[in-house]
């Protein structure tokens, strides 16, 4: 039972740490924008940019962000950028492409960016598994012990082991 509950628990807080790196992503959207330069550059009227502002505004904290993506984090990409797209129009949507995300999609660069923390994920099990073994097979370890216990003398044959049968040089 307590296996269950651990194994539960452990699942929620890693779900809720994600969504958590989900609505960075959406406020780093926004934060990382100066909108009045875009407003300015792309000559936008004052409807499109009272229409931008409310878009920015949307959702200001976690709790009411969640209660729409929460099921499906990655939709605030398509349907963020689909938004600005009605808003601003497609030519100037593309110059706003082409200014601040080199012409590149924004829902392309923001699902390439979300897998960015596994790399260290692996470096990270990689040196848990190395601790564990503590630098040797830990699986011919095991069937070295075993026949140990036998006192045969057939644990000094086993491969992985530095140990020689004795008498051998």
């Amino acid at each position: 039972m307590k296996k269950l509950i651990t194994f539960l628990s452990l699942g929620f807080f890693t779900f809720g740490y994600s969504q958590s790196d989900y609505y960075n992503d959406y406020q780093n959207s926004i934060n990382s924008i100066n909108w009045t330069d875009v407003v300015a550059s792309l000559l936008l009227s004052p409807s499109q940019q009272n229409q931008l502002m409310a878009l920015n505004n949307q959702y200001p904290d976690y709790n009411s962000w969640n209660r729409v993506y929460g099921n499906n984090p990655d939709r605030w990409r398509t349907d963020r950028y689909n938004s600005m797209a009605q808003i601003m129009g497609s030519e100037k949507y593309v110059k706003f492409k082409n200014k601040y995300y080199k012409g590149q999609n924004p829902v392309a660069v923001y699902n390439r960016n979300k897998n960015n923390y596994k790399k260290y994920q692996n470096q990270k099990y990689k040196n848990i598994k190395k601790a564990q073994a503590n630098g040797v097979n830990s699986k011919s370890m095991k069937e070295y012990e075993r026949r140990k216990k036998l006192n045969d003398g057939s644990h000094l044959y086993i491969k992985g082991n530095n140990g020689k049968a004795k008498g051998k040089k």
